[in-house]
């Protein structure tokens, strides 16, 4: 990139008080949990011949999806290549790498090491989910809050297991990993007892983080509905806000995971003030909680916004949540990362000074009118400067395709 047009945007920025160097600076701190599901479709290697289950579901047949822990690593390291900064890689508990024949409740960290192994090698962070769904144990709608004893305890189990696994990555690696509880529990139609579930629930998260561990942080996460769920969840909004106040833990918020009309933006500065931190899963829904490919949209920008205006960067931990196998899933991880990336580089290229202070004078129209020029400033150009500062290709996709032809399409 020509570094004039480069001084010419960085000019016009500071006319308006924004220092782009510092800009850059602030999002090359910033390190996004990328989903390692979107390079298989969800099917991990622990039972990968499962139908995936849980109200999840993944649509296309592109070819190319990593069946070995080898290929999906060297997949997601071709991801970031083509992604500019240094970031984070978010496991579920099915991506065991391990010639054992074990099941969810016998997990260990010694079943995790090559992924350790991996992050130490890339300079990378890893964070953990425990897998409550595609598993005989969930066939019948319910996990931690079942009604059978067994399989409530079979699940109770694996919580606690995913949690030690977390804190041996934190403990590994150095940086703090997020353990995420997420359960597809519910009902298709209208229940009767709608508060039994929960109390079991909250019984059986209670005995799952009984231990204090010190590398990682507990986040759940909520859902409105599934398929075959669509009347009644168990770990709705409203407990999971709850429980994660009452606990202070971390909560989730999915912008999947909520009524077509709400916006997760807005619920950011609310549940900041009472929680212990946020765990943001970024997704893209299409009428409903359909986690397509995260894109530059209006919401991404006010979750961008919310996060950078309100100073809530430091307590939020930003992770991708989407899965397409109708496109080329590295393209996936790329597009949808990059965009993620971009929406806060933008955030952070606003005078949020100048626009807070015309909002206490109550001079609206400076507001408004400054954050409409503000869109057609020369953002493009700081962000191809970024990308030439962290020798990321700002043209990425003809490495997708050289990829895809030499490697995926042989699978």
């Amino acid at each position: 990139m020509d570094i004039n047009q480069y001084k010419f945007a960085q000019e016009e920025y500071a006319k308006i008080g924004v220092d782009t160097e510092l800009a850059i600076a602030a999002l090359k701190e910033i390190r996004i949990s990328i989903h390692c599901w979107q390079g298989d479709d969800v099917r991990g290697f622990l039972h990968p011949e499962s139908d995936l289950s849980g109200g999840i579901q993944v649509t296309g047949n592109y070819p190319g999806a990593a069946r070995t822990p080898e290929e999906l690593r060297a997949d997601m390291l071709k991801a970031l290549s083509l992604i500019p900064g240094k970031h984070r890689i978010n496991l579920h508990a099915i991506y065991a790498d391990t010639d054992e024949k074990v099941d969810l409740d016998q997990l260990e960290p010694r079943h995790f090491e090559s992924w350790v192994a991996f992050a130490k090698e890339n300079g990378l962070g890893l964070d953990f989910n425990p897998t409550f769904f595609s598993h005989p144990k969930a066939d019948d709608g319910f996990t931690l809050s079942s009604a059978d004893k067994n399989i409530q305890d079979f699940w109770i189990e694996h919580g606690k297991r995913s949690r030690k696994i977390a804190d041996y990555f934190g403990k590994e690696l150095g940086l703090k990993a997020i353990n995420n509880i997420w359960i597809p529990d519910g009902f298709k139609d209208r229940p009767i007892d709608r508060l039994s579930p929960r109390k079991r629930l909250a019984a059986a998260l209670d005995e799952v983080l009984c231990e204090k561990y010190e590398h990682m942080e507990d986040a759940v996460e909520s859902k409105l509905f599934g398929i075959g769920k669509e009347s009644y969840t168990v770990g709705s909004s409203e407990f999971y806000t709850a429980y994660a106040t009452k606990n202070n833990l971390f909560l989730c918020l999915d912008s999947g995971h909520f009524h077509p009309t709400e916006m997760i933006s807005d619920k950011l500065s609310a549940v900041s003030l009472f929680t212990k931190g946020i765990l943001l899963h970024v997704s893209r829904p299409v009428r409903w909680d359909s986690d397509h490919v995260v894109t530059l949209d209006d919401e991404l920008q006010e979750i961008a916004n919310e996060l950078v205006y309100n100073k809530l960067l430091d307590r939020t931990a930003i992770g991708l949540d989407f899965f397409d196998a109708s496109i080329n899933r590295i393209a996936a991880w790329v597009i949808g990362t990059r965009a993620t990336l971009k929406a806060l580089l933008r955030a952070l290229l606003v005078p949020i000074d100048t626009l807070q202070q015309s909002e206490y004078r109550q001079d609206y129209t400076t507001r408004l009118a400054l954050t409409e020029s503000l869109k057609t400033y020369p953002f493009g150009t700081i962000w191809n400067h970024y990308c030439q500062t962290t020798n990321t290709p700002k043209d990425w996709l003809p490495e997708v395709k050289d990829y895809e032809n030499k490697i995926l399409s042989k699978r």
